[in-house]
C-alpha cells in the first residue's frame, strides 16, 4: 500500500511511496527510466535502498579522505615541508571537487552508470597514487634532471584528478537518493552530507592509526582503492542494475574486474616493489631498513670498504666519509670551557656523544632523542656502534626518548654547562618549533652560569636567510651568538629538506651558532683532545666566512609566527 503524500508543488517531480519492492513504474517496454528524477526500480524496499546508498556514501567518503591524507603524507616524505604540501593538496583538491561537481551535472541522466564509472576510476587512481609517486621518485634520481619540478607537478596532477572524481560523486549520489525516495532537497542534502562527513571522520582516523602503522603507505592506499571499487560496484550493480542497460552493466562489471585485478596484483607485488625502489634510491648496499614509530631508518655501506651512510626518511643524515667534520665542528668549539654536564638534543646516532666523551672531565651526557628505534640501532648495530665508538655503552651516557620541547619544559633550571642542539634544520616543518624563540628561551633557562649552547642552523651558503633567522631568534631569546660554518669535503650530507647528497641542491657546508648569555669566544680548548679535522686558524676563517653572509633586520621565529 502506497502511503499518502502531500500534493506536489507546481513544477516539482511526483512523490513515490515508501513501501513495496519498486521505487516507481518501469519505463516503456521495460526500458530503464530516463531523465533526472526518474524513479529507480529497486530490488529492495525504498527505505532499505536509501540506507544502502547512505552506507555507500559513508565508505566512499572514508576512502576519499584516505587518498587525500596519503598524498599529503607521501608528498611531505618525498618533497619535505609538510605545511606547503598539505596546502597544495587541500587547496587543489577542494578546487577540483568543484569542477567535478559541475562536470557531473551532465551525467545525472545516467546517474547509476556514471557513479559506477567514477568509483572505478577513483579506486584505480587513488589506490595507485602512492605507488606511482614513489616509483617516479625512486627511478628518476630524486626528481633531478628532467623531473626537477616532478614532485609538485605529479602531486598537483593526482590532487586534481582525485578531487574531480570525488566532486563528481556528490551530484550523482544526490540524484540516486532522490530516485530511491523523493524528499525535500534540504533533507536529502543533510542526509548525504551527514554520511559523507562521518565517513570522512572514520577515514581520517583510520589512516594514521590503522593503515599507516600496520599496512604502510603503499599497501594502505591499494587496499583503500580495493574497498572503494568493491563498494561502488556493489552499490550500482546490486541496487541500481535495473536502471542500466545490459551493455552498461557488463561494461561496468568488466571495468571493475580490471581495476580490482590491477590493485590486487600491485598489492601482491608491493613488498618486492618497495625493495626495488629502496635499492634505486639508496643503492644496492642497503644493509638495514626499518620503519620505526617515528621515521624510516636506512643504513647503507659499511661493507667491502664502503663508508656507512645513515638515511632518515630518505634524507642522508650521516655520511661516513664526511661526518667527522660535521660533528667535530658541532661539538669541540662549545666544549671550550666548563663541560662537566652536557645535554644533547637529537643526535640519536651517538656521533655527537662520541665527540663529547673524548673530553675526560665530562661527568654526564644526557641525550634526548625522539626515536627509540634510532637510539637502539646506534647501540646495537655493529657498523653504527663502531662509528660512534660505542658511545651508548659509556656509563656517563644517559638516553631519554622524548620530544625535545616537551622534555625541556620539565627539566630543572641551570642544570647544564653545555647544550648541543643536533637537530634537523628548520627547512623541515616538524623541526620549526625547535628553532623558535620559545624553545631557545627554555634552553637559556637550562644553562648554568657560564654555560654555552651550540645550534646546528643549516647550510649558510644555500639558505642564508634561514641561518640568520636562527641567529636573530637566539638573540631575541636573550643570548649572544658567534656564527661559523664548515665546508664539506665531499658532497655533504643534508640534515634539512634535501633528499640525498646526490641531489644538485645538497648543501656544501654546515652552519653553526655558538651562543651564551654573554658574548661567546669562538675557540678550541688547547688542553682538550685535538679534533682531527678542525684547527683554531680554520675555525677563525670559518667564522669570518659565515659573517660575510650576514643578513640584518630579520625578525625572530616564534611558535605562532614561524619564519623559516
Amino acid at each position: 500500500m502506497i502511503e499518502p503524500h502531500a500534493p506536489a508543488l507546481p513544477g516539482s517531480p511526483p512523490s513515490w511511496g515508501d513501501s513495496g519492492g519498486s521505487g516507481g513504474p518501469p519505463g516503456p517496454s521495460g526500458d530503464p527510466p530516463e531523465g533526472p528524477g526518474a524513479p529507480a526500480r529497486l530490488p529492495v524496499r525504498p527505505a532499505t535502498g536509501r540506507f544502502l546508498v547512505l552506507a555507500g556514501v559513508f565508505v566512499c567518503a572514508a576512502c576519499g579522505l584516505v587518498y587525500e591524507l596519503e598524498l599529503v603524507a607521501l608528498a611531505s616524505y618525498l618533497i619535505g615541508d609538510s605545511v606547503t604540501q598539505a596546502s597544495v593538496v587541500l587547496s587543489v583538491m577542494v578546487f577540483a571537487m568543484g569542477l567535478g561537481s559541475l562536470a557531473a551535472k551532465r551525467l545525472r541522466r545516467f546517474a547509476a552508470a556514471g557513479f559506477g564509472a567514477v568509483e572505478a576510476v577513483l579506486a584505480l587512481v587513488g589506490g595507485s597514487s602512492a605507488m606511482v609517486l614513489y616509483a617516479v621518485f625512486a627511478w628518476t634520481g630524486g626528481w633531478g634532471g628532467l623531473w626537477a619540478d616532478g614532485p609538485r607537478f605529479l602531486l598537483v596532477a593526482f590532487s586534481l584528478a582525485i578531487g574531480v572524481l570525488i566532486g563528481a560523486e556528490v551530484p550523482l549520489l544526490m540524484e540516486l537518493i532522490q530516485r530511491v525516495r523523493r524528499q525535500d532537497a534540504g533533507g536529502a542534502v543533510a542526509d548525504l552530507f551527514a554520511a559523507d562527513y562521518v565517513g570522512a571522520l572514520v577515514g581520517g582516523l583510520a589512516f594514521p592509526f590503522v593503515l599507516l602503522p600496520f599496512l604502510g603507505q603503499l599497501t594502505g592506499a591499494l587496499l583503500t582503492g580495493t574497498v572503494n571499487a568493491v563498494v561502488g560496484a556493489a552499490l550500482v550493480l546490486g541496487l541500481f542494475r535495473r536502471d542500466m542497460t545490459r551493455r552498461a552493466r557488463w561494461l561496468l562489471l568488466a571495468a571493475n574486474v580490471v581495476v580490482l585485478a590491477l590493485l590486487a596484483t600491485a598489492t601482491v607485488l608491493a613488498d618486492d616493489f618497495e625493495r626495488a625502489a629502496r635499492h634505486a634510491v639508496y643503492g644496492q648496499d642497503v644493509r638495514v631498513a626499518v620503519q620505526t614509530d617515528v621515521q624510516e631508518v636506512v643504513l647503507t655501506g659499511d661493507t667491502d670498504g664502503r663508508p656507512l651512510d645513515l638515511f632518515l626518511d630518505g634524507r642522508l643524515r650521516v655520511s661516513g666519509s664526511d661526518e667527522r667534520r660535521y660533528h667535530e665542528a658541532l661539538v669541540h668549539p662549545v666544549m671550550s670551557g666548563p663541560h662537566a654536564r652536557v645535554l644533547i638534543l637529537g643526535g640519536g646516532d651517538g656521533l655527537a656523544a662520541r665527540e663529547v666523551l673524548r673530553h675526560p672531565d665530562v661527568r654526564r651526557v644526557d641525550v634526548v632523542e625522539i626515536d627509540p628505534g634510532l637510539a637502539r640501532l646506534a647501540r646495537q648495530d655493529p657498523g653504527l656502534s663502531a662509528l660512534n665508538e660505542h658511545a651508548y655503552g659509556d656509563p656517563r651516557t644517559h638516553v631519554t626518548t622524548a620530544d625535545a620541547f616537551r622534555r625541556l619544559r620539565s627539566t630543572p633550571t641551570a642544570g647544564y654547562d653545555v647544550v648541543i642542539s643536533d637537530l634537523p634544520d628548520p627547512g623541515i616543518t616538524a623541526s620549526t618549533k625547535l628553532y623558535s624563540q620559545e624553545f631557545y628561551g627554555l634552553l637559556r633557562r637550562l644553562l648554568a652560569p657560564g654555560g654555552r649552547l651550540v645550534v646546528h642552523a643549516g647550510p649558510v651558503v644555500a639558505r642564508p636567510r634561514a641561518f640568520w633567522t636562527v641567529d636573530a631568534t637566539l638573540r631575541a631569546a636573550g643570548l649572544r651568538t658567534a656564527p661559523y660554518r664548515v665546508d664539506a669535503r665531499d658532497t655533504g650530507f643534508a640534515p634539512g629538506p634535501d633528499r640525498t647528497a646526490a641531489t644538485s641542491h645538497a648543501p656544501r657546508d654546515w652552519g653553526f651558532l655558538l651562543a651564551a648569555r654573554r658574548s661567546p669566544v669562538l675557540r678550541l680548548d688547547p688542553t682538550a683532545p685535538r679534533p682531527q679535522t678542525l684547527t683554531s686558524p680554520t675555525l677563525a676563517q670559518d667564522a669570518r666566512s659565515a659573517s660575510r653572509t650576514r643578513i640584518t633586520g630579520l625578525p625572530p621565529s616564534t611558535l605562532v609566527h614561524p619564519r623559516y
